[in-house]
């Protein structure tokens, strides 16, 4: 297993040059010019501002030369220097991620643990009510976009109901907790603070819902088919025939069994969410990583870009490595070469 991570470790680097390389050619040939948020609109026409932001930003040199530069700074941990915000790109990654990091688990927990429990009822109770409700849910949260989810939540537990805090992560004029993790339920926790961290929990609920309802789908999908595979096993029949509770021949064996592919698409799903949570943090206002992704890619934030792109599949390539590993773990008929 070890010679295995260390060839996967060994190879993460090339794939992380393909990853930067292709993003950086697709944002060079977006036909756009990154000037106009740089200098603004109206400096466009003034030849001196211009000629002065394109030196300064090295915009005035050939691209396979501003690729080279840019490939020089980052072996040197050089994420370069955003043009919207103007400061260090891994700066702005570094801030942004523990919003991101606790947005993704939050769902993650919900999709996977809900997804469990409906392909569990879906499995016990087949062709039976429950069963048609729980493969209706996960169809549903499979299929409804995520934009318009987000805004009927919104709509309904927020502007109507009041049930439910509006968009953000902390509440209006309040300071967000002292920083340990960057996780505002954690850090107010760890301070404390536990109205602060009520009114955070809170905030969680809505977006971590519509970002793990699909995750919730895929799950429970494949748990009842799993389940429904292994309840005409022999080891099944062998349990059953000993005498053994119908609930302990469930969870101690099918369900065990069970579990075993749905480890590798709760694995995955993490850098998925990780990195696509782009319309739920716009639509309510997360300042995280999927944000930071939008504004660069409206103003043609170069390194920006980049940098988002070299964050997501560094998640991608571990995420994947620790899936393996674990799928290794848990299952002792899988060996990895």
């Amino acid at each position: 297993m070890a010679r295995y991570v260390l060839k996967r470790l060994a190879i993460a680097p090339l794939l992380l040059i393909g990853i930067v390389t292709i993003a950086f050619v697709i944002s060079r040939l977006i036909p756009a010019n990154p000037l106009v948020s740089i200098v603004g609109e109206r400096n466009m026409g003034n030849p001196t501002v211009v000629a002065a932001a394109e030196a300064r930003w090295g915009l005035d040199r050939s691209i396979p030369a501003q690729y080279a530069s840019y490939m020089g700074n980052l072996v040197r941990g050089d994420f370069g220097t955003s043009f919207r915000t103007k400061s260090s790109v891994w700066d702005d990654l570094t801030e942004r991620l523990p919003a991101t990091a606790e947005l993704t688990l939050a769902a993650l927990l919900f999709g996977a643990v809900a997804g469990v429990l409906l392909g569990v009822v879906a499995a016990v109770k087949r062709d039976r009510a429950l069963d048609h409700l729980a493969r209706l849910f996960a169809l549903t949260g499979s299929s409804i976009p995520v934009f318009w989810l987000g805004l009927i939540l919104l709509f309904v537990f927020y502007a109507r109901l009041g049930w439910l805090p509006g968009p953000g992560r902390l509440p209006p004029r309040t300071l967000p907790p002292p920083h340990l993790t960057g996780f505002y339920t954690i850090d107010s926790l760890a301070a404390g603070n536990f109205s602060l961290f009520w009114d955070c929990a809170k905030r969680l609920i809505m977006p971590a819902f519509v970002l793990g309802w699909g995750l919730t789908g895929i799950v429970s999908r494949l748990i009842r088919a799993s389940m429904l595979d292994e309840l005409y096993a022999d080891y099944v029949r062998t349990a059953r025939a000993k005498g053994l509770a119908e609930r302990t021949v469930m969870i101690r064996h099918v369900l065990r069994n069970a579990l075993l592919p749905t480890i590798t698409i709760i694995g995955l799903s993490f850098g998925a969410l990780l990195t696509g949570a782009v319309l739920t943090e716009t639509i309510f206002s997360w300042n995280g990583i999927g944000s930071y992704a939008v504004e660069a890619t409206r103003t043609l934030d170069y390194p920006a870009i980049n940098g988002v792109c070299i964050l997501g599949g560094a998640i991608f390539i571990l995420t994947s490595l620790v899936t393996d590993v674990m799928y290794a773990v848990v299952d002792p008929k899988i060996r990895l070469s």
